[in-house]
């Protein structure tokens, strides 16, 4: 004999208008570890899209502390934060927590480089919120040589861009380097390796358009962790607020890209 449904019952499942999109799959989604590296502007609306989705174990990684220039973007940061100088990773996952008590949202105040490689190994998807080449290509190459799916997202004014990698097959964000790339981190590190001085402006940053990358990075996560690789970014979106375009880019995969050179 069926059970009698009350009325409003299903409004008191959290989830509740996720579970009647078919293919989701929120039973594997509860359960995996997100890696989110970077927690400014695009990572707050990342972490924000990751816990209303139903991801519930959530790692953040970010050296920076809030400024009062963040707060025209950053949802999670308060006017306490850019006082106090707050850690952008820890004010973050703090207010993140708030929003479902069931989710484990940590803050890891760090470089990224200096992250032990077994939280990459842990993780079973990461989402890419960072603001320089050098910083993209080290998470890169880590998610490439572990074989852990990168989701990679990067604005500038009302344009930005989502990669989706998936080792080993994939083209992943070195195979899509060029010389201006790389004219950037010549800039930025002599031949030995030291830091060299000199001005780099800030960048011009909207947040309806880091709303939009951000939604599409959560969306493609959505798509890996529910098995529907076959329907995620192949390439790379490109999106344009002011035009109102977004298209999706073929990315050769590099031959002589070392992370999938083949021994």
């Amino acid at each position: 004999m069926n059970r009698p449904i009350k009325p409003g019952e299903s409004d008191e499942d959290r989830m509740e208008r996720s579970r009647r999109v078919g293919w989701i799959d929120l039973d594997r989604i509860g359960k995996s570890r997100t890696l989110v590296i970077g927690a400014g502007a695009l990572g707050n609306e990342v972490v924000k899209n990751l816990v209303l989705s139903g991801f519930e174990d959530i790692t953040i990684v970010d050296m920076d502390r809030v400024v009062l220039s963040n707060l025209n973007r950053c949802l999670f940061f308060r006017e306490e934060d850019a006082k106090r100088r707050s850690f952008k990773a820890t004010a973050l996952a703090d207010m993140a927590q708030r929003m479902n008590a069931a989710c484990r949202v940590s803050g890891m105040v760090m470089k990224v480089q200096d992250l032990d490689e077994g939280v990459f190994r842990s993780s079973d998807v990461v989402l890419g919120c960072l603001d320089n080449i050098a910083a993209r290509l080290h998470v890169n190459a880590h998610c490439c040589h572990l074989g852990r799916p990168l989701i990679d997202g990067g604005t500038l004014s009302t344009s930005g861009k989502v990669q989706v990698v998936i080792p080993p097959d994939s083209p992943c964000l070195q195979c899509s380097m060029n010389r201006t790339h790389y004219r950037a981190l010549e800039r930025r590190f002599s031949c030995t390796g030291s830091d060299t001085t000199f001005f780099e402006p800030k960048l011009a940053a909207e947040i309806t358009t880091t709303s939009v990358i951000a939604a599409i990075q959560v969306r493609e996560a959505i798509k890996v962790l529910s098995g529907r690789e076959d329907r995620c970014l192949h390439h790379l979106l490109r999106y344009d607020g002011l035009d109102n375009q977004a298209l999706e880019l073929e990315v050769p995969l590099d031959p002589d890209c070392g992370l999938h050179r083949r021994q």
